[in-house]
């Protein structure tokens, strides 16, 4: 009859509200090793370190073959010497950035790294002693002995047999700010030295 409720219907409806909800028991997430969250400059920069390495290592050949092809300052055996150092951090750099987009790219990140934080030390340390003979601290090699500056392509003078001599080691041909350019050479190997370091020991963090 309607008005009338089924006491069974009533009973089930009541026990059916009383049961509580039960969830599922969850375990701890898994954890994930990651990189510390930065932001910034730096943040990329070191993420992006290879090819920072690549652009600064070219930036410094192609100035100092500006300043050889318009400025005539030729280059002593020592400011040769600084410049192989770029030339080979440049190749490692460009290794890097392709080891990236391989199957092994997680493992070969940090020893390139650690290779680019060995090259730029060498070269800091290079063009610092080059510093040093320019400001006469301590002698330069036997072979900065040279004289006369004279262009390495006068291709008359070679062919009459005259002996090219390259520029001495321990006069510095230009100066900005009081500082030589074996002394910017070093300054800024030291920075690059730096940031190699820095990536190549980057710590990781577990999240959950």
């Amino acid at each position: 009859m309607s008005g009338i409720d089924d006491p069974q219907a009533t009973q089930a409806g009541l026990a059916q509200a009383e049961t509580p909800v039960v969830e599922p028991v969850r375990g701890p997430a898994p954890a994930v090793t990651v990189a510390p969250a930065k932001t910034g400059i730096v943040s990329l920069g070191l993420e992006w370190w290879p090819v920072v390495a690549f652009v600064a290592s070219a930036a410094m050949l192609a100035t100092a073959h500006a300043f050889e092809t318009f400025g005539k300052l030729y280059p002593c055996p020592l400011c040769l010497r600084q410049r192989e150092v770029f030339w080979v951090a440049g190749t490692v750099a460009v290794i890097a950035i392709a080891a990236r987009y391989s199957p092994w790219a997680l493992r070969a990140r940090r020893p390139f790294d650690l290779l680019l934080g060995a090259v730029f030390p060498y070269g800091a340390a290079l063009a610092a002693y080059h510093a040093g003979v320019e400001l006469k601290w301590w002698p330069g090699p036997t072979t900065c002995s040279g004289g006369a500056t004279a262009a390495a392509s006068d291709l008359v003078a070679m062919l009459k047999g005259d002996t090219i001599k390259p520029p001495a080691c321990d006069k510095a041909a230009w100066i900005f700010l009081g500082i030589s350019m074996a002394g910017w050479n070093a300054l800024i190997s030291l920075g690059l030295a730096t940031t190699a370091l820095a990536a190549g020991f980057r710590k990781t963090e577990t999240v959950r």
